[in-house]
C-alpha cells in the first residue's frame, strides 16, 4: 500500500549526490518527485551518527533515489540538501509503504 495519490500534494525536484569531484561535488541529473512536504524543525541523525536539526521531511514513493547529501529544491524555491533518507516499510501490514526524507 502507497500513501494515497491525494494527500501527495508537492513537487521537489533531487539531484542525486554522485561524489566529490576535484570541482566539488558531482550531482546527477534534476529529477522531479511528487511528493508530501512537511516543513517542521526536529532533530535526526546523520550518517555519521551525530544529532543535527533537520528543517523539512519528504514523504515520497517507494523507490525515490535521494542518498544523503543529495541537492533537493523544495515548492517555496529553498534549495537544501538530504541528512538522510529512510526506507519505512509495513512488510505486509495495511501501512502507507514509503521513503522518509530529511532535509537540512
Amino acid at each position: 500500500m502507497l500513501i494515497p495519490r491525494f494527500l501527495m500534494r508537492h513537487q521537489i525536484t533531487v539531484e542525486e549526490y554522485l561524489g566529490d569531484s576535484s570541482k566539488g561535488p558531482r550531482y546527477g541529473p534534476p529529477v522531479t518527485v511528487r511528493c508530501f512536504v512537511d516543513e517542521q524543525t526536529r532533530g535526526v541523525r546523520n550518517p555519521a551518527g551525530e544529532q543535527v536539526t533537520s528543517t523539512s521531511t519528504v514523504f515520497a514513493d517507494p523507490g525515490t533515489a535521494a542518498p544523503p547529501f543529495s541537492r533537493v529544491t523544495l515548492p517555496s524555491e529553498r534549495v537544501t540538501k538530504v541528512i538522510q533518507t529512510l526506507t519505512r516499510d509495513g512488510g505486509g501490514l495495511p501501512t502507507p509503504d514509503h521513503v522518509e526524507i530529511h532535509l537540512e
